[in-house]
């Protein structure tokens, strides 16, 4: 047994102070140590034997993370996924998100599309397919399976599943589409971090790169999107290394803006000043998005309509203020007087907002 001053790996620490433990320290084997103690140099020059990480979608994807794309439904977070994975099986660049990692392996798992829905979007009304890279693996689930024993739950076997196609392909990147099929429920956190301890155990174990995709509740859009716009946003955002959404542009059903959301290998590039625009086009027979350059989230959300009432707020407030009643208001300015309490309970309340106590 290593003495209690040196790590593992060699280090030494200090020893530690004379106490009496709640637990029998002799309990632990050298090998079941939960945490692994080195000087800071020592992570460094291990650090530094590892490969920098490559970009595999521009700055908003790297290499060895669990990224997640959010957006709300329909707004083509399938689309995306399928383009970027394509671009990584064959090694190429999305204009202008560099990919700098060489053609490889790509494990798709698709709980989305059927296969024959997945034909319309990248062929020509059924012929004409688009021919994809062999290292483009493509996985959805067999209706015929049975779960075998031994499993607690559907979850658990969909789990071990996704581990063993992991392993039968051999990839190191891996695009899940979507999270909600391998845990039923991620609103909360309670049921979120399971799932995000899994996805971490299989990255860490297998050396991947995941993007996972998820929803967003129904939102407002005259606000810009931020981290709480994710299902189940805090631990999931807590424990994965990146994210990135898609947002619905109100000037063409076809406009969509990408937005960096959470980045640890970059600087945040991509925020509300800086956003990706891109257009939703299918020049012959693959379904994709083009960029189309750079631009301001606000010139995509809706604007906020001026309400009948807010063209009478100032006057109504003055006159309460001088402490004419209700009716009083209502005469003087041709509304009810039930308008007029509208008005300034509204009145009161942007107050209590914008200053509170």
């Amino acid at each position: 047994m290593l003495p209690h001053n040196q790590s593992a790996t060699g280090s030494v620490y200090p020893p530690a102070a004379v106490s009496s433990s709640t637990y029998d320290m002799d309990v632990f084997a050298d090998d079941e140590e939960l945490f692994i103690i080195q000087t800071a140099n020592t992570w460094l020059q291990q650090a530094n034997l590892r490969p920098v990480p490559k970009m595999l979608f521009g700055k908003f994807w790297y290499e060895g993370e669990l990224c997640i794309l959010f957006a709300d439904s329909n707004l083509g977070k399938s689309i995306l996924a399928v383009q970027i994975a394509n671009a990584i099986s064959t090694g190429t660049t999305i204009h202008p998100f560099t990919c700098e990692a060489k053609a490889q392996p790509v494990l798709y798992c698709d709980f989305e599309l059927s296969e024959k829905q997945f034909e319309a979007r990248y062929s020509v009304d059924y012929h004409d397919h688009y021919q994809f890279s062999n290292n483009f693996y493509r996985a959805e689930l067999n209706p015929d399976s049975d779960m075998p024993p031994g499993f607690k739950d559907f979850d658990e076997y969909l789990s071990a599943c996704l581990e063993r196609s992991i392993v039968q392909t051999g990839t190191k990147v891996v695009v899940i589409d979507n999270l909600t099929y391998l845990r039923g429920e991620n609103e909360k956190a309670k049921d979120a971090l399971p799932l995000m301890k899994h996805m971490k155990a299989l990255k860490n174990r297998y050396g991947l790169s995941i993007l996972a995709l998820a929803h967003t509740p129904k939102r407002d859009l005259t606000l810009e999107i931020t981290r709480n716009d994710l299902q189940g946003s805090k631990m999931l955002m807590n424990f994965c290394d990146s994210a990135f959404t898609i947002g619905e542009s109100v000037n063409s059903n076809s406009t969509r803006y990408l937005k960096q959301i959470k980045q640890r290998n970059t600087n945040q590039v991509y925020d509300s000043n800086n956003v990706c625009v891109c257009e939703i086009n299918k020049p012959f027979n693959f379904l994709q998005y083009e960029f189309t350059g750079h631009g301001v989230e606000a010139d995509h959300l809706r604007k906020i309509k001026r309400t009948a009432n807010s063209e009478y707020t100032e006057q109504v407030t003055a006159m309460h203020a001088e402490g004419k009643s209700l009716r009083e208001i209502g005469a003087q300015l041709g509304i009810s007087f039930q308008k007029a309490d509208r008005i300034i309970k509204a009145a009161n309340l942007a107050s209590i907002i914008v200053n509170p106590s």
